[in-house]
């Protein structure tokens, strides 16, 4: 069983930036293909951003391309999600999820961590 910890959330004004952190202790995060998605209030969860095992191939909903880069540091066991420009409506709880392979369903989900951008 793998669980994965994201880290980094907090409150940032609308135009600043965040660095989320995800991060599974004891797994080497290589095999692991990761996605990062978020759930606002009172809303579905959706997918944000999402990096290859490798970490060559990365893909971003519409929302958030250009401002958010998805990253990671295999040495590390950490993978990143650098937020800019954020704005309200990017307010949600941030959610890490791991799955064995490049593409398919994700296997491990972490528990979040919440993102408030104040307009």
């Amino acid at each position: 069983q793998v669980q994965p910890v994201e880290s980094g959330g907090g409150v940032v004004q609308a135009g600043g930036s965040l660095r989320l952190s995800c991060a599974a202790a004891g797994r080497t995060f290589l095999n692991y293909g990761v996605g990062w998605f978020r759930q606002a209030p009172g809303k579905e969860r959706e997918f944000v951003a999402t990096i290859s095992r490798s970490g060559k191939n990365t893909d971003y909903a519409g929302s958030v391309k250009g401002r958010f880069t998805v990253s990671r540091d295999n040495a590390k066991n950490t993978v990143y999600l650098q937020m800019n420009s954020l704005k309200p409506e990017d307010t949600a709880v941030y959610y890490c999820a791991l799955r064995v392979a490049n593409v398919g369903p994700y296997n491990y989900w972490g528990q979040g961590t919440q993102v408030t951008v104040s307009s």
